[in-house]
């Protein structure tokens, strides 16, 4: 029997099978609604055979968007629109979460179709903020450095968030950790230089994530579960790294985090880091050795029997693809032919399997 079709239950929630499709930006949203485009390309992922779904990086806050055509869930306007989504993707037998995201330094920023770099507020852009008055690169804004009260500011955001998302029907949570974004900006010393409470220390890096984390797990009901997405290095000397990550993770886990998205890079402009065929699973692999939480694996993962591997011998628990799919969105059903699994189909496609 392939372990990868075999079922998972997370708190209170079933997941059918051991895939997922990673949060992808889609850039298509009208102050922070989604569009038909999220509609058919979320849904058409459900009908395609994945356990469950994580939609894209959704902003707590206006100013938490990469782009102003980012997807967001700042106020109770969106509840309604979002429901649509989660209903059909329901009816397709699919569990679906939302990831919580402030993009700090990041935002800002031209969709990848429209430019590169900063937005001018004279083109809709508008002022970010970050651990520090670092930018990220040249191009992009000069963010301000946070205050206290703006600390404190987010992490209520991230909780009103999370309550709304569970209003539009999300099964579960992911808070966005990676990717140079808000949260990986104060873990990273590369990119927080404070020295109050919320820098120095590796303990102070972890704070404001940690708090997050916190606001969020009492804010849900004990039975959703709650991810979170980490980038495991930078890929950079001197920069956030696995230890690191194994650290934080322990404090998640006793928060209530349940699953750890294990990513890496995204915070340093001038990282090398070698991409190629399942080039993050090792961070998913340590990081559920060590801690003893669950773990998803992520990147560069395209083949079935690939897929069945990472799971079958415990380097995660759950497989993550983004790409594979956005080229395919029913290769759960093809997988589940290639590991001889008896997959079931959406009945208006059985004269197709």
């Amino acid at each position: 029997m392939s372990k990868l079709f075999s079922p998972l239950r997370i708190r209170g929630v079933e997941f059918k099978n051991r895939i997922g499709v990673s949060p992808m930006c889609q850039y298509s949203s009208e102050n922070g609604m989604p569009t038909d485009w999220h509609f058919v390309h979320l849904g058409s992922r459900a009908v395609g055979g994945a356990g469950f779904i994580i939609q894209e990086a959704t902003a707590v806050s206006p100013e938490g968007r990469i782009s102003p055509q980012d997807a967001g869930i700042w106020n109770d306007e969106h509840i309604a629109a979002y429901k649509r989504i989660t209903g059909f993707v329901h009816s397709a037998d699919c569990r679906i979460g939302i990831q919580l995201a402030h993009a700090g330094r990041k935002a800002s920023t031209y969709a990848p179709w429209r430019g590169t770099g900063e937005v001018p507020v004279s083109e809709g852009g508008w002022e970010t903020i970050a651990p520090s008055a670092v930018p990220f690169s040249g191009g992009y804004p000069l963010p301000r450095e946070m205050s206290a009260g703006d600390i404190v500011r987010v992490i209520d955001e991230f909780a009103s968030a999370a309550k709304r998302s569970l209003e539009a029907g999300y099964d579960f949570i992911e808070l966005h950790m990676a990717h140079g974004y808000l949260v990986h900006q104060f873990l990273s010393p590369l990119s927080n230089r404070r020295a109050d409470e919320y820098g120095g220390s590796l303990e102070n890096r972890c704070r404001l994530g940690m708090d997050i984390a916190r606001a969020v797990r009492h804010a849900i009901p004990e039975t959703t579960p709650l991810f979170v997405r980490v980038s495991s290095t930078d890929w950079v000397e001197g920069g956030w790294d696995c230890d690191q990550t194994v650290a934080l993770v322990r404090t998640l886990k006793d928060i209530g985090v349940d699953l750890i998205d294990a990513s890496s890079g995204g915070n340093a402009a001038s990282a090398n880091i070698p991409v190629g065929a399942g080039y993050q699973t090792e961070f998913a692999e340590r990081i559920r050795r060590e801690t003893g939480i669950m773990t998803a694996a992520i990147g560069l993962i395209t083949a079935p029997e690939q897929a069945e591997t990472i799971v079958r011998t415990g380097q995660a628990d759950v497989v993550l693809l983004a790409r594979e799919e956005l080229r395919d969105p029913y290769w759960p059903l093809h997988a589940g032919k290639t590991l001889r699994s008896d997959v079931d189909w959406p009945n208006q496609y059985l004269r197709a399997k």
